[in-house]
């Protein structure tokens, strides 16, 4: 993880709540915990602290079938499969691409803080609703 730079009340606040989080959240439900915790910030305030701390290379995000974006800490690298129709995503075991080659491909013209993997398809309960 890089060293992160001065962070403000706010984004220092979003940043310790997203330490204390065991899975990935939106920002509307960081927004609601922080208010349920009695912090006074608006939704855009949530929106550019959790940007800044992506531009710092300490939270990362994912989105969703449905559009929303969740955001998790940059802990470990996460891969899911991800079903179309009821949304279940499923963490996968290992990262399918070799850690080594990607990193040398585009070293020189990025700094890489994480990547994300996804595979979207229909989940087996899904599957066998669907008739083709």
């Amino acid at each position: 993880m890089s060293a992160l730079s001065p962070l403000t009340p706010h984004q220092a606040t979003i940043f310790n709540l997203l330490k204390t989080l065991e899975s990935e959240v939106s920002a509307q439900t960081l927004y609601a915990e922080l208010r349920q915790q009695k912090y006074r910030l608006g939704l855009a305030t949530v929106y550019r602290a959790l940007k800044h701390l992506q531009l710092q290379g300490v939270v990362q995000a994912r989105s969703l079938p449905n559009g929303e974006a969740v955001y998790s800490l940059v802990s470990e690298e996460k891969h899911y499969a991800t079903c179309v129709k009821c949304g279940t995503s499923v963490p996968l075991a290992h990262c399918p691409i070799d850690e080594q080659v990607l990193p040398q491909a585009i070293a020189p013209r990025f700094k890489i803080f994480y990547h994300t993997l996804e595979f979207f398809g229909l989940c087996s309960p899904c599957l066998e609703q669907e008739t083709f």
